[in-house]
């Protein structure tokens, strides 16, 4: 079965740092997009950003110079590095894997930012 778990997620103060993980069982990860996507409490869930199977990433305007994604294709795991943490970025994060084969999801890591 596929699966996408997600951990690192937790409560940081504005300013912070947190890197969450995500690693695909199930999946010829080598030929997947993967992405996070976040959802705040009432809001739609929005891309964070995508990294493609060679490398290349994009990212959604709010996160550009804060946030970095990277993939370890020997590992088989994508990380989030997020930096200077702000309140507005408290949501659920997501982790997905996405390709002509299939289209999955994680169930989600909160991310807290608070003082």
């Amino acid at each position: 079965q596929v699966q996408l778990v997600e951990s690192g997620g937790g409560l940081v103060q504005p300013g912070g740092s947190l890197r969450l993980s995500c690693a695909p069982t199930g999946i010829n990860f080598g030929i997947y997009t993967l992405g996070w996507f976040r959802q705040a409490t009432g809001k739609e869930r929005e891309l964070v950003g995508r990294i493609m199977p060679r490398g290349i990433v994009n990212y959604a305007d709010p996160v550009k110079g804060r946030f970095t994604i990277t993939r370890d294709n020997a590992k088989k795991t994508v990380y989030l590095q997020m930096n200077n943490l702000q309140p507005e970025d408290t949501a659920v994060y997501y982790c997905n894997a996405n390709s002509l084969e299939g289209n999955y999801w994680g169930q989600g890591t909160q991310v807290t930012v608070s003082s």
